[in-house]
This record gives C-alpha cells, structure tokens and sequence, in this order.
C-alpha cells in the first residue's frame, strides 16, 4: 500500500507537470498564431511557409479599424491574460515557465498602453504606415504566383485601410488628441509625394521598378512565362493608379479636414493622463522597469562622462575639432560588402559563433539602397528581417544621404549587419530552433533589447575602425574616441529631452536654454530635434537606454562571475564577454528586468 501510494502520488505529480506544460504550448501556439495572422503584410514577412503553421495565406486581410476598435486592444488583452492566469507557472518545466514569464511580463506591459487607446499615432511621419508601406511593399518576397496573387489582394484592401485609419484618427481628434498642424503637414505631404502620380503613369516609380525586377527573376527561373509577366505588370500599375493613389489622397484630404483639432506641437505630458501613458510607453518600448527618476539618473550619470571625457580628449588635441569639422576619411577604401565581410570575420573570439541550422545551409546577406525617393522618409540603414523558418537570406538598407562618410558606414553595417542586428536575429533563430523553443518571442516586440544590442555593439565598432585606419592614420584613435563619445553624448542628450519633453511638459524654450548651455545653438535644428522628439516618444530612450541596461547587465554579471579585486579587468577578458555575450543572445530579446532575473539565477 505504501508503495502504491508513492506511486500514485509520483504519477499524479508527472501528470500535473505534463498537462500544464501541454496546456502552456497550446496557448502559445494559439497566441502565436493569431498575431501573426493579424496583418497580411506582417505574416509574409515572418513566415515562409504557411502550409507548415496550416495557415492558407491568401485568406487573410488586412485589419481595417472600425469606428470604437480601441477599446478591443484592451479586452482582447484581458481575456488573454486570464487565459494565461489559469496556467500554473510553477507546474511547467524551465523553458516554459521562462516563457511564460516573458509573455506575462509583456501581455502586463501591453495592457497598459493599451488602457490609453487614443495616444498611439500609426500615421507618425517618421515611422507611420504612410511611408512604411511603400517599403513594405517594394520588399515584397514574390516567390511564385501565389505570391504574386496575395500581393495584388493586399494592394486592393488598401483603400479600405486608410480609410480606417482615418476614422481612427477622427475618434483621436473628437478625445483632443489629434496630431499637431505641423505634424499633420508632414504626413499630407509624405501622401503626395511618395506616390507620385507622374512616376506611375510614365512607370518609373519605384514601386512599379521593383516589382518588374521581382517578376523577372520569376521569368529567368520559369516561374512565370513572359506573357504573364505583362499581365502582372498591367495589373500592378491598375491598381498603383486608380486604388493606391486615390487612398493616399483621400487620407491626405481627410487629415487637412482635421488639422486645427489637434493642439501645438508639445510633448505628452501636456495631454490628460499622457504623463501616465508615457511611464507605460517607456515599460513597453525599452523593457526598462526602473522609475523615472532612476532613469534620469542613469542618463545623467553618463552623459556628464561622455561630456567631460569628450572635453579632455580634445583639450589634449586641440587638431581634433578641425578634423570633426573636415570628417576626415581615414578607412581602408571598402565597399559595403567588403565592410559587412570584415565585421562578419571579427566576432570570432568574443561573440558565439551561430548555431548550425538543421541542413547547414549557409547565411547570405546583401546590401542595397534604398530609393532615392524614399531617402527623405527612411531612416539611415534598416534590416530586414527574414521569415522565421527561413532566415539564410538577409537584407540591409542603406540611405545615401545618411552614410556618405566612411566611418558612418562602417558604425551602421556594425549596428545592422554584424554583429548587430542580423547576427543578433539569426543566432536567436538558430538558438530556438536548436533548443526546440516555441516561436512564441517573434511577436514579442523588445525594441529595448534589440536596439540596445544594436547601438551596444556599434558603439564597440569603433575600435575595430580604429584597428583598421590606425596603420596609416595614427590620429584616427583620438578621433575615432571623439566620434564614439559625440555619439553617445548626443544620444544620451535626446534620451533625456525625450523625458523632458513627455514626462516634465518641458517647452521648445526650455529644451533650448538646456542646449544652450551645453553650446548647442543653432535654433533650426533645435525645432527640428524638438518636432521629432514630440513626434516619437520613447524612440532615442529604445536605442539608449537599451544600450545602459546592457551595461547594467554587464556590471551585474561581473559581479556575479569574478572576485571582486577583478571586476576592472573582466570587462576586457575575452572568456567573460564571450559568456556575457552567448546569455544576451541566448536570453533576448527580453525586457531586462527578465534578464536580470535570469543572470542572477545563474
């Protein structure tokens, strides 16, 4: 009886464990699924083949906003979290129950952005739909007919989504948050210039280029015969003229109808409860958990570092503020490729290598510019991430006009390419798939720790440019560690004016008093910085504060993983930033008070 007993009460345990781990991966997958269903253009980007998830790709739509939808975000994350709540985390295994922390901590974030429903703004000029579809579009994997199918439905849905959009904003406009006049200008202007109707009629938009290209390579590879390829075409350019370019100029027109509703250009503290949302927005965008006041700490700390080191170096080079003037080029004479291929070859020794895949087939990276006329609307550089189940081939966008100089091109393939964003999304693919992890993180967004990671290591970059231009320029040492601090001090500068700006209601007139004392002057750019900061709360603390709460990381794990007469030599040891490094990698993307946890859990 005894023995029987035990062994009842060992099989009842087992049981528990396996239901709830059962159960978790059930409403993992369930969650996966309906977010990445969510939106059409999203789902082809993140899955290559959508008969392996049982999804029929060209059943999906485009989510169109009906008048009160802002209210659903809340809801659906509510019963999502109560679906969650009836799991036990205790009760599953290692993984899981990582996971679920990862999800609970998000869903819990997530809810309280969303408890502020107006705030968002998804036609922002810097990063809103209006400019990001263009993009989108023009990147469009076409792969065979189907492909091309499901592209020319999403383009006949457009309509239909703008003018939810436009509701959307209306509803914004009636709570007393629309956007600025000035705002409002940007993004009307951004709707009729990029879809210039001229360069469509004549065929010279980019969009119609780019889609002729894709379809070519469907022709050399007998995809697609030659006639259907004009047929194709012909559609295309239908559709571009009479459904594309009309929703972009009834959205404009509908924005100019509602300029005036909104209030000056301020920050978010001068809205009701906006003080509120920004503290959520700051949780959600960063994964940073400490309070505003440890924050400005945190920035204030580093950027009078970055500040008076800055000083001393040049007081010792008085030669330096000419050459930072003359930007100097000092680099070996590299293509982009040959920069990416040098990067690639040096994160051997302190960066894991990436987990094999499971038939070893190599990764690819390309690079290309974007269209001059979308240089303008785009950032500097972007990466484009590829399908989860298919990430060999990846692409890296560059702007011209933001890296004419060699050492911005090299920092930004750094921060892009290797071993930013692409090594950083291919290792934690690879580690997943090895690891038999759900995919559960990839509609997770930790732009914290992405961006972090990214400016984390472009910042590290310059000492390898230094290795490069420092055989034939001596000088590129002192110069390059002026560039490295200039960056940083001006990141860190913003990342404080965001807080400024959305969190202390300060004023155009206040940033300028601030800039002013740390002699910057010109009031043009001021405006400007000010405009895109009220525009894009949150959007420098992503990139920056990111980068500290690495740093903070890397203190904690040098505490934890060495004696304390060791902790100024273990940040230069190989061995402990190759550990410090493969548990980033293996942990992130993830808020960091998770990563914290994990680090020092062991």
């Amino acid at each position: 009886m005894i023995l029987f007993t035990a062994l009842s009460v060992v099989t009842l345990h087992w049981y528990g464990r396996t239901h709830q781990d059962t159960k978790f991966r059930a409403f993992a997958q369930t969650f996966f699924l309906d977010e990445v269903q969510a939106n059409p253009i999203h789902f082809h980007y993140t899955i290559d083949n959508p008969s392996a998830y049982g999804v029929d790709e060209s059943s999906l739509a485009l989510p169109v906003y009906q008048a009160g939808d802002a209210a659903n975000e809340m809801y659906a994350l509510s019963l999502a979290r109560k679906e969650l709540s009836g799991i036990d985390p205790d009760a599953l295994n290692e993984e899981n129950r990582r996971l679920y922390e990862l999800l609970d901590s998000y869903l819990a974030a997530a809810s309280n952005t969303a408890a502020y429903p107006y705030f968002s703004e998804p036609l922002s000029p810097s990063s809103g739909v209006p400019s990001e579809l263009p993009v989108l579009f023009s990147e469009y994997r076409l792969d065979d007919k189907t492909d091309i199918e499901n592209y020319l439905s999403i383009l006949t849905q457009i309509p239909a989504y703008f003018d939810g959009l436009l509701i959307y904003e209306q509803e914004k406009a009636q709570a007393g948050l629309f956007m600025s006049d000035l705002t409002a200008d940007r993004v009307i202007k951004q709707c009729t210039e990029l879809l210039d109707a001229d360069a469509v009629e004549n065929g010279t938009h980019f969009l119609e280029v780019t889609f002729q290209e894709r379809l070519q390579g469907l022709v050399e590879k007998n995809i697609l015969t030659a006639g259907e390829m004009d047929s194709y075409v012909s559609e295309h350019s239908r559709l571009l003229t009479t459904l594309i370019i009309p929703a972009y100029d009834r959205l404009a027109d509908g924005l100019t109808l509602l300029k005036g509703s909104g209030k000056a250009t301020c920050g978010l503290a001068g809205q009701e409860n906006g003080r509120d949302y920004y503290l959520a927005l700051v949780r959600l965008r960063t994964g940073s958990y400490r309070d505003i006041d440890e924050i400005k700490r945190l920035l204030a700390r580093d950027l009078r570092l970055n500040y008076e080191s800055l000083l001393a170096i040049l007081s010792a080079n008085p030669a330096l503020r000419n050459m930072i003037a003359e930007t100097p080029a000092l680099l070996p004479e590299m293509t982009p490729e040959e920069i990416l291929a040098d990067l690639q070859s040096e994160i051997g020794e302190i960066y894991p290598p990436i987990p094999a895949g499971r038939d070893n087939a190599p990764i690819r990276s390309s690079i290309k510019y974007v269209d001059a006329s979308l240089e303008a609307y785009s950032a500097p550089a972007f990466y484009m991430m590829p399908p989860i189940d298919n990430i060999c081939d990846n692409l890296i966008c560059l702007n011209a006009r933001d890296t004419q100089d060699d050492l911005s091109l090299f920092t930004t393939l750094a921060h892009e390419g290797y071993p930013g964003h692409l090594y950083q999304t291919v290792y934690s693919k690879r580690y997943q798939e090895q690891e038999n992890i759900l995919p559960l993180g990839n509609v997770l967004y930790y732009g914290g720790f992405v961006e972090g990671w990214a400016m984390y290591v472009e910042l590290a970059s310059f000492d390898r440019a230094i290795e490069l231009a420092g055989e034939s320029h001596p000088e590129a040492a002192a110069y390059y560690q002026v560039c490295r601090l200039d960056r940083q001090f001006r990141l860190g500068l913003y990342s404080l004016l965001d807080i400024a700006i959305h969190y202390d209601n300060a004023s155009f007139e206040d940033v300028q008093k601030l800039c002013y004392c740390l002699g910057i002057s010109d009031r043009a750019n001021l405006s400007a910085l000010y405009q895109y900061i009220a525009e894009e709360p949150c959007n420098y603390l992503k990139y920056y504060l990111g980068y500290l709460e690495i740093m903070e990381l890397k203190k904690q794990a040098a505490i934890l993983w060495s004696e304390p007469d060791q902790l100024t030599a273990v940040y230069n040891d190989t061995a402990f930033l190759y550990r410090f490094h493969s548990f980033l990698l293996q942990n992130g993307p993830a808020d960091y008070r998770t990563l914290a946890k994990r680090l020092a859990a062991g």
